[in-house]
């Protein structure tokens, strides 16, 4: 399997079309961790994205990185508001991740209004991001996003600072959302011009677990059946120049994998298509 790369905005890397999400280490041994390794190399996958708050993965890619850390650019990132909370948590995940220095911080679910404010300002979260990378402890700075805000905030905090990278919600569910889908739009636009990474995430969601028995180590219910993980992840790299980022889920990762490496350019599935799988599948946005 050959996952297709492209550049990383302005980073100068050619990192895989299809990320790997740490999530999916959050619980796992590192003997399990080692099998994922495994998996990643077969398909020749280039980047990782993880963080502190995604339980152990940070420790378990920490035991990959003293052999493979040339293999891989490596991003985290910070849930810390505050410059000095964001300090010592980056710093934190260096040690836990055992290297000197990462590719990418990425300032973690920036959504909120006030939290923003906080992160963005005087004292804030940008300043500690900003100070690690001028000592070599980061190379890039980059801003992620959950929920229906996402694309909205993003353009916002781009306007406030030269970002390399964002990250956000992509699937056919949420496209159903026309606020959503033309702010998505507004977003991709704008980094395109700009050069800035868009990294996409939820592409397998078919819906929140509600009263379901959960049967992946992801958040929401994920499709799981190879044909409509074809269709889903087959969708979102049909979205022009957008990065893929795994799901939570081990299990999943070679599907995941497997359809990616199968996508082919000008190929996406139809609208038809879609809401065919949408129907089938009991598929409904993770966001209202």
């Amino acid at each position: 399997m050959v996952i297709a790369r492209q550049p990383f905005g302005q980073t100068g890397h050619l990192s895989t079309r299809t990320i790997f999400g740490g999530a999916a280490l959050g619980r796992v041994t590192q003997a399990e961790a080692d099998r994922t390794l495994e998996v990643l190399f077969k398909c020749g996958i280039n980047h990782i994205d993880t963080a502190p708050g995604y339980g152990e993965s940070e420790l378990r890619i920490g035991g990959w990185m003293p052999s493979y850390r040339g293999e891989f650019f490596l991003a985290t990132k910070t849930s810390e508001r505050t410059r000095q909370g964001a300090r010592d948590q980056i710093q934190r995940s260096l040690e836990r991740l055992r290297v000197a220095q990462v590719d990418l911080i990425q300032l973690h679910n920036l959504t909120d209004q006030q939290e923003w404010e906080v992160a963005m300002g005087p004292g804030g979260a940008l300043e500690a991001a900003v100070e690690a990378r001028e000592q070599g402890l980061v190379r890039f700075i980059g801003v992620t996003g959950h929920g229906v805000s996402a694309p909205m905030m993003h353009r916002r905090s781009l306007e406030r600072y030269g970002f390399d990278s964002v990250l956000l919600p992509c699937n056919y569910p949420m496209w159903q959302n026309a606020g959503y889908a033309a702010d998505f739009a507004a977003l991709l636009a704008l980094c395109q011009e700009r050069k800035v990474a868009v990294q996409t995430i939820k592409s397998l969601a078919r819906g929140p677990w509600g009263e379901k028995q959960r049967t992946h180590a992801t958040w929401y219910d994920a499709l799981s059946e190879q044909a409509s993980i074809d269709l889903a992840v087959h969708w979102v790299l049909g979205q022009p120049s957008v990065f893929l980022n795994t799901c939570a889920d081990t299990g999943l990762l070679p599907m995941v994998l497997d359809a990616a490496s199968r996508f082919q350019a000008g190929a996406a599935p139809t609208g038809r298509e879609m809401t065919d799988l949408v129907s089938r599948e009991g598929m409904t946005p993770l966001f209202a």
